[in-house]
């Protein structure tokens, strides 16, 4: 999940990602009741408990800041490009 989570803040300056070694920060644990690792937290709000698929892991990103799949690929096409 770190490595999904870091790709996806590099692609957008929308995204930030950090990675924490739960036992170092035992407030974070009780925070948000770490009983497994890994453990995504999105936003403070959506919690994704495990290792899941890349693509649950962006469907629920995207469901944190409110959009679908269909949406999000929508927004894509529409993106005007740009050539280096």
């Amino acid at each position: 999940m770190a490595r999904a989570a870091h790709a996806m803040a590099m692609a957008s300056p929308l995204v930030q990602a950090d990675v924490i070694e739960a036992q170092e920060f035992p407030e974070l644990i009780a925070r948000y009741q770490i009983t497994g690792v890994p453990k995504t937290v999105i936003n403070d709000r959506l919690q994704v408990a495990g290792a899941v698929p890349e693509e649950r892991f962006l469907a629920r990103v995207l469901e944190a800041a409110g959009l679908t799949l269909e949406e999000a690929a929508d927004k894509s096409a529409e993106a005007p490009t740009t050539s280096l």
